[in-house]
């Protein structure tokens, strides 16, 4: 695996030595890595590589469309082994595979609250807004043994630095307090995702995480408990988890369990999760292989009239239901959308697991 040479973009490292130089250093060295498995029934066929990372606190690229400029990924890859997810391409810069290596081989930045707090200790930082679990699940299983959650929040809320965190983990409920404590000091922003609520398709398309049901327990302990909890309704997977009565089914679910707001976000499929999703397709569901090469055609992205639609379904739902508009729960960047989208938003994204 290329430890030496991985950058924060998965481009080649500058370096001298054994150390990184300039903006292009090397994210860690080989000689940091630990690999470990645990013959535990929650973590049997998972291999855990330690390394000690050399930063943490990542600029996202000017032309991503994600409307944060800061994140903190305390792991790569993730036993969540969602199908779609679109992160699996990042363990193409480790030589990693990016289909079953990505849900069994986990990347555990160990040494990231103390670099989190180093870098917020910096004159140079600003306390701009940070989000997490927008690249792989902060509070995937990994998180119940490694516990870098609970060091993160803590350094954050220390230096009353805002933040939020999507997630598909219930695991989320362990840092409750803390996470109210960091509300207290500053803007704190929590979303749980779940697509749909068909017990189903959950069991073949994400087949780690919690049920649908029990994120949504969460969400109801978090809104009760004072932190405020939009779901981010991703993604819409099309003629598997787009039929009306589904999307009702969803808004629902998600309305009783006390959600501020509900934000719909159409797959898409990039290059390293297109491959895998595909081939998981073909295996399940053969007959809509030609339909999902027809519907995305020109490339990652459902067509707009796709997204519009099912976007104008969800906010009419949402309506009807009592959630009312989708709210902003981070602040907005220069020139781009708040997350979630409004509902205007012309073309919605998906993020990953979320």
């Amino acid at each position: 695996m290329r430890w030496d040479q991985l950058t924060e973009n998965g481009g080649t490292a500058v370096t001298t030595g054994d150390v990184g130089t300039g903006q292009n250093a090397a994210l860690f060295g080989a000689d940091t890595v630990t690999t470990r498995t645990f013959d535990t029934p929650e973590f049997r066929g998972i291999t855990f590589h330690e390394v000690r990372a050399r930063s943490i606190v990542n600029r996202v690229p000017g032309a991503s469309r994600m409307p944060f400029e800061w994140t903190v990924n305390p792991y790569r890859g993730c036993s969540h082994a969602c199908v779609y997810c679109f992160a699996r391409k990042t363990h193409s810069y480790l030589d990693l595979d990016t289909g079953l290596g990505f849900d069994s081989q986990i990347i555990v930045k160990v040494n990231a609250p103390e670099l989190l707090r180093g870098k917020l200790a910096s004159r140079q930082w600003q306390g701009a807004h940070i989000a997490m679990g927008t690249n792989v699940d902060c509070y995937q299983r990994a998180e119940g043994r490694y516990r870098l959650m609970p060091g993160i929040i803590s350094a954050l809320t220390e230096y009353a630095n805002p933040f939020s965190i999507l997630t598909k983990g219930t695991l989320i409920l362990r840092d409750l307090e803390l996470l109210q404590q960091a509300a207290r000091v500053t803007d704190v922003g929590v979303c749980v995702s779940v697509g749909f609520v068909d017990e189903d398709l959950w069991r073949t398309v994400e087949p780690g995480t919690p049920s649908p049901l029990r994120r949504l327990d969460a969400v109801r302990t978090l809104t009760d408990s004072g932190i405020g909890c939009g779901v981010l309704m991703a993604p819409v997977i099309p003629f598997l988890g787009d039929h009306p009565d589904q999307l009702r089914a969803t808004v629902r679910a998600v309305a009783a369990a006390g959600a501020t707001s509900v934000t719909p976000l159409v797959l898409h499929l990039r290059p390293g999760a297109r491959e895998w999703f595909m081939s998981w397709l073909g295996q399940h569901h053969p007959q809509l292989v030609r339909r999902y090469e027809r519907l995305y055609a020109e490339g990652a992205y459902a067509p707009k009239w796709y997204q519009r639609r099912i976007t104008r379904q969800v906010h009419e739902l949402a309506t009807e239901y009592g959630i009312g508009p989708t709210q902003r729960t981070v602040p907005r960047r220069a020139g781009r959308t708040p997350y979630p989208h409004g509902p205007s938003a012309p073309e919605p994204t998906q993020l990953t697991l979320i």
